[in-house]
């Protein structure tokens, strides 16, 4: 530091004020910067927190890297620190154990200066937990009662795209969604909701035969369970898929059967995922870059003025993306070949 000093004609003070972030002019800025890259010097960041009792870094606690949702969501969350130069660390929990172990240990606790959650049906003792970590946490694609959260009306968007169906002529509608005993999945009871009130609203009957779950591998899983649903003695002529991943699961199934999309059976996705569109999917996109944007300025909001914030509920918008997918009703059932 006293090299990057020297070279920049400042103080080691003024150094350490300027590589840690805090107030200097913008011509100061400039010169330390550019002594610090001419002498690739860096801080520390464990230095730094003695003095600050900052990190510099925000923690992720998420089920898995591979998911659209969560894989877009981080890097909405990436771009933010990256602006503010804050590092970004990533706890991925795939098991119930994992999940535990993390709850019980919290090692989140030395290591970051807030959490964010993405996509946990958390329980109360699990929220409680994390409150005992006495740093600021967002929840992600789900929402809590004095909890800071940022979601989206998964309700309401699986509503407007059941009602989308109903307002183009069906009035069977078939539900495909994922089986999850976990708390893994927080979003599947919202939108099977929103679905039925679609139904209410239209003074259509509620039909339990219409409602399917796959459990494990998805393709033969998907297989059966719309199998079952175009089996029925009056099988729909519409599926609302929990997301755009059994979405496309369920095309893939229907055209190895020669069942016409949207001809013969029209099918309404959850997400907008970049596949969607070449597959001309009509979907309920929500905003997952957004959201995770959205939620690590929270945070940021939260670390920079703790008295404010603290509980705040972000809910960012939906919208029905129209494509190929979906259109009326044939007059003909669909035939599946199994």
């Amino acid at each position: 530091m006293a090299d990057v000093a020297e070279r920049a004609g400042v103080s080691v003070s003024t150094v350490s004020r300027t590589l840690r972030g805090l107030p200097v002019s913008a011509k100061t800025r400039l010169r330390v910067e550019r002594a610090a890259d001419e002498l690739s010097f860096a801080i520390s960041r464990s230095a730094s927190s003695l003095v600050t009792g900052k990190t510099g870094r925000i923690a992720v606690l998420m089920p898995s890297i591979h998911h659209w949702f969560q894989s877009t969501a981080l890097s909405g969350i990436a771009t933010v620190l990256r602006e503010r130069g804050l590092d970004l660390l990533v706890y991925s929990v795939t098991s119930m154990r994992e999940r535990s172990e993390f709850l019980e240990q919290l090692p989140v606790r030395r290591n970051a200066d807030a959490l964010l959650v993405l996509s946990f049906a958390l329980t109360p003792s699990e929220r409680q937990r994390l409150k005992e970590l006495s740093m600021p946490v967002v929840l992600v694609s789900q929402h809590a009662p004095g909890c800071a959260s940022v979601y989206v009306d998964d309700v309401d968007g699986a509503r407007r795209g059941t009602q989308h169906l109903i307002n183009v002529g069906h009035q069977r509608i078939g539900f495909v969604g994922w089986s999850d005993d976990t708390g893994f999945l927080w979003s599947a009871q919202d939108r099977l909701t929103g679905y039925r009130h679609a139904l209410e609203n239209a003074q259509l009957p509620w039909d339990d035969a219409l409602v399917t779950r796959v459990v494990g591998s998805p393709q033969p899983k998907v297989r059966e369970a719309v199998g079952h649903l175009l089996s029925l003695p009056q099988p729909p002529t519409a599926l609302v898929a929990e997301d755009d991943n059994m979405a496309i699961h369920i095309l893939g199934v229907l055209r190895s059967n020669h069942i016409d999309v949207p001809g013969r059976m029209s099918v309404l996705g959850f997400d907008d995922r970049d596949v969607a569109e070449a597959l001309g999917l009509t979907t309920v996109a929500q905003p997952a870059a957004e959201m995770g944007r959205t939620a690590a300025e929270l945070a940021l909001s939260i670390i920079d003025d703790p008295s404010t914030h603290a509980a705040r509920h972000i809910t960012t918008p939906t919208h029905l993306v129209l494509r190929g997918s979906t259109a009326p009703p044939s007059a003909e059932p669909p035939l599946f070949s199994g």
